[in-house]
């Protein structure tokens, strides 16, 4: 069994099977949730011989192989796990915010265009505990407490829901991370935005929509032939209905493909009437693909475009982009170097 991600009971139960008392798994608890040990060495409140008896028990800690600083305070991590796999996650303070990205998967089989992680593949799923370790793991290489958390490192999350949900309940319960300050991201999986809508979570769901047609979208995200826009958006609205909150929409910006005064006035189009938010990202440009990061100036014409048409927009400002700022770019680079 790994440790983390376990329940206060749950460790309880598993410390008075060990033949502890009790209290020793309140004692884990804090040790693992509130002061992030790496191994059950450095619980010093455990007497020693039952912590030479553990050597062998694995809390799910993950190896930091790399740090990249960013000059506006962003720090991006490479974190080898168990089996030697490898993942990025991100802390981006704000304020008095600190908002981690989280990886879900080890690579990403959606495969979209413009992304530095789909051109690099799918490895595997990760399990619930190597998405929580890198909150604390975060928490403990920027020396301050996790506000926030987002779904939107590497991976598909509907395609791991199961983990993600476990991650969502361990982050809001044990590490006390409030389910409205979590989101989830999704370029959509059919089916899976129903199912995350049964279990009426508090948190903001996201969703990659980077097109306002189907046909440029089965151009960015080859996964969109399979799951229509129109779907997409009825399932969007069920959710909205299902849950009360709000869906927030990510449109990656790129120039001359999906930002001309057509694009805006489909998008606005497609959501008319609507509870949402749509958060322009001004793409970051990668090797492996052609698309540009449009000028400010272009951006902001955009935006304007969508807001006298009716829609609720921001553009969301880009964070640590002196080198390797997108997602999975980091992660190609140490792996090739």
């Amino acid at each position: 069994m790994v440790l983390l991600g376990q329940s206060a009971a749950e460790l309880k139960a598993w410390v008075e099977a060990q033949g502890q008392p009790g209290y020793r798994g309140q004692q884990l608890h804090q040790w693992l949730y509130q002061k992030g040990a790496r191994s059950l060495q450095e619980i010093t409140v455990f007497p020693k011989q039952w912590r030479d008896a553990l050597a062998n028990v694995e809390i799910g800690r993950s190896q930091v192989r790399y740090r990249h600083d960013a000059q506006d305070g962003t720090v991006k991590l490479l974190l080898t796990l168990a089996d030697g796999e490898t993942i990025e996650t991100v802390g981006i303070p704000t304020g008095d915010r600190l908002t981690v990205c989280v990886s879900s998967q080890v690579g990403c089989p959606m495969a979209c265009d413009f992304c530095a992680t789909g051109k690099g593949g799918y490895r595997r799923n990760l399990a619930s505990h190597e998405i929580i370790d890198q909150v604390l793991t975060i928490q403990s290489e920027m020396g301050r407490r996790v506000s926030h958390v987002v779904f939107m490192g590497m991976g598909e999350p509907l395609l791991n829901l199961k983990a993600v949900l476990q991650a969502v309940t361990c982050l809001n319960r044990d590490i006390g991370i409030g389910q409205r300050h979590i989101t989830i991201s999704t370029v959509g999986i059919p089916q899976q935005i129903q199912r995350l809508a049964e279990y009426r979570l508090q948190i903001t769901l996201a969703v990659s929509l980077h097109a306002p047609n189907q046909a440029l979208r089965e151009q960015l995200i080859p996964s969109a032939k399979h799951y229509p826009l129109n779907q997409l958006i009825a399932d969007c609205r069920a959710y909205v209905q299902q849950t009360g909150r709000r869906v927030t929409f990510e449109y990656t910006v790129l120039a001359e493909v999906n930002d001309r005064p057509q694009h805006a006035e489909e998008l606005a189009q497609l959501l008319r009437g609507f509870q949402s938010h749509v958060n322009l990202i001004p793409y970051n440009p990668i090797a492996e693909a052609a698309y540009q990061r449009p000028s400010a100036q272009r951006l902001r014409h955009f935006l304007s475009q969508l807001q006298a048409l009716g829609v609720t927009a921001s553009i969301r400002r880009s964070r640590g982009l002196d080198r390797q700022a997108a997602c999975g770019q980091l992660r190609q680079a140490q792996l090739s170097a």
